[in-house]
C-alpha cells in the first residue's frame, strides 16, 4: 500500500480542517466523509470530491477506507474508535482523546486487540515556535531545562466554534481539555512525564459552564523540573506565550504566532538570540504535517509519534488538576477517575 484512504467523522470545524490538510499529501487521500448533519456532511464531500456517508459504521466498511479521521466532539470520539479498530481501520483522533480515562483506556484497548494504529491530533508539536522550543530544549544547548510557564488566555467562546456541548466538562471536557490538551502536551514535549499536578482556579465569567474559567496549574515532572500553566476564557486581553529557564540560558516566547510570533534566547556566555516565526515557518501546514507523520508510520507498520499514551496523559493531567481545585490539594500521578 503506497498510499492511505481516510475516512473523516464529523464534518464541523476541526474535520474540514483535517480533511484539507490531508488534500495536499501523496501519502494520503480523503476517499469519503461522514456526519449526521447531512449539509455539513455533504458540503464537506463536494469540497473534498470525495463520497458521503451519513453512517459512519458503512463508511468504516468500504475497502477503500483504510484509516479514520475523528473529529466529532470529545465525549464521541470513543463510539467510533471502537467501531474503527473492530473494522480493522486504523484511527486518528482529534483531542481531547476522551474527557475521561475510562473513554482513553477503552479506545487503547481496542486498538490493541484489533492491531490497528491509533494518532491523537496534538498538533502543537508541530506548529514551528513550539517544535524550536521543543529544539533548543533538547540540544544541551542551554542545559537541562529546570522550569517553564504558558499562559493561554482568551474571553471564551464565540462564532464558528460556539457550541453548547463545549460549556459542559463532561462532553468537552473543559477548558483544560478542549483547549489546553495542547499546551499540556507541548509542556510534557518539553519537559517529560508529570508526577504531580496542583492548580488553583474559579468560574468568574463564564458563568454558563459548569468549570472553572480560570485556571493555574502547576506541573512537577520526573527529572526535577517544574512548569505552570495559566489557563484562561475569562481574559478581556488575550495572548499566547511563555517562557522556559534552563541550567545555562533562558527562552522566552512572547506569542507563539501572529506579528508578534516569535522567541528570543540567550545562553549565559554568547549574545541573545532572536527568530521571528516567519523565519520557522514552513510551507507544510501542521495540520498536513501530523497527518503526514500519522499516514508514514501506518504504511511503514510503525507507532505514529503522538499516540494513545500521549492523549491519556493529557486527560488525566487536566483531571488532577480540576481535581486539586476542588480539593485544594496536590495530586500524584497516577490519578485514579472517581
Amino acid at each position: 500500500m503506497d498510499s492511505l484512504g481516510f475516512g473523516v467523522i464529523g464534518c464541523g470545524n476541526m474535520g474540514v480542517s483535517l480533511a484539507r490538510g490531508t488534500a495536499p499529501l501523496e501519502c494520503a487521500s480523503v476517499v469519503c466523509v461522514s456526519d449526521v448533519d447531512e449539509g455539513k456532511g455533504r458540503q464537506l464531500a463536494s469540497d473534498s470530491k470525495c463520497d458521503f456517508e451519513s453512517d459512519y459504521r458503512k463508511m468504516l466498511a468500504r475497502e477503500d477506507v483504510d484509516a479514520v479521521l475523528i473529529a466529532t466532539p470529545g465525549f464521541l470520539h470513543e463510539e467510533p474508535a471502537i467501531a474503527a479498530a473492530e473494522a480493522n481501520v486504523h484511527i486518528f483522533s482529534e483531542k481531547p482523546m476522551s474527557p475521561t480515562l475510562t473513554g482513553c483506556d477503552r479506545m487503547t484497548r481496542a486498538a490493541n486487540e484489533h492491531g490497528v494504529r491509533m494518532g491523537i491530533g496534538l498538533v502543537c508539536r508541530y506548529h514551528p515556535v513550539h517544535r524550536k522550543i521543543r529544539d533548543l530544549a533538547t540540544s544541551g544547548k542551554l542545559g537541562t531545562p529546570t522550569a517553564i510557564m504558558v499562559h493561554r488566555l482568551g474571553g471564551g467562546w464565540g462564532g464558528v466554534w460556539t457550541a453548547e456541548w463545549r460549556m459542559a466538562r463532561e462532553k468537552s471536557g473543559g477548558n483544560l481539555m478542549e483547549v489546553n490538551a495542547h499546551e499540556i502536551d507541548f509542556m510534557r514535549f518539553v519537559m517529560g512525564n508529570v508526577v504531580q499536578v496542583y492548580a488553583v482556579g474559579g468560574q468568574f465569567v463564564q458563568t454558563k459552564a459548569d468549570f472553572p474559567d480560570i485556571a493555574l496549574v502547576s506541573l512537577s515532572f520526573a527529572n526535577g523540573s517544574v512548569g505552570v500553566l495559566h489557563s484562561s476564557m475569562a481574559s478581556t486581553l488575550g495572548g499566547y506565550g511563555g517562557r522556559l529557564d534552563c541550567l545555562e540560558g533562558s527562552i522566552t516566547f512572547p506569542s507563539f504566532w501572529g506579528a508578534d510570533g516569535g522567541l528570543r534566547y540567550k545562553h549565559h556566555d554568547d549574545d541573545e538570540v532572536v527568530i521571528a516565526a516567519s523565519e520557522l515557518s514552513t510551507e507544510e501546514d501542521p495540520v498536513t504535517q501530523e497527518i503526514q507523520a500519522f499516514a508514514e508510520a501506518v504504511l511503514s507498520n510503525q507507532d505514529p509519534p503522538v499516540g494513545p499514551a500521549d492523549g491519556r496523559a493529557a486527560t488525566e493531567i487536566a483531571l488532577a488538576a480540576y481535581h486539586s481545585i476542588a480539593s485544594g490539594k496536590a495530586v500524584t500521578l497516577p490519578f485514579e477517575e472517581s
